[in-house]
């Protein structure tokens, strides 16, 4: 099984995934989450496998049904 099919790929950020996911912040941007936040689980640049990330810093690829980090995708597309 996936990294991806193991989780939610959209959540909204409660407590317990602040807790989570704050002493790092958003591997794509580098902010810190807040509640209420939707954050998806998404693939980038950083190399760690998919991580959680803010939803606007995000696309989803209709070709693999995943998000990917926007900056990350950018540099795919350019690349073909």
């Amino acid at each position: 099984m996936s990294d991806m099919a193991a989780c939610k790929p959209k959540i909204m950020m409660d407590l317990e995934a602040l807790n989570t996911t704050n002493a790092r912040g958003c591997p794509a941007c580098g902010r810190k989450f807040n509640l209420g936040d939707t954050a998806v689980l998404a693939c980038g640049a950083w190399g760690d496998g998919p991580q959680y990330i803010h939803e606007n810093e995000a696309v989803f690829d209709a070709k693999t049904s995943q998000y990917v980090e926007r900056g990350y995708f950018k540099s795919l597309k350019a690349a073909k």
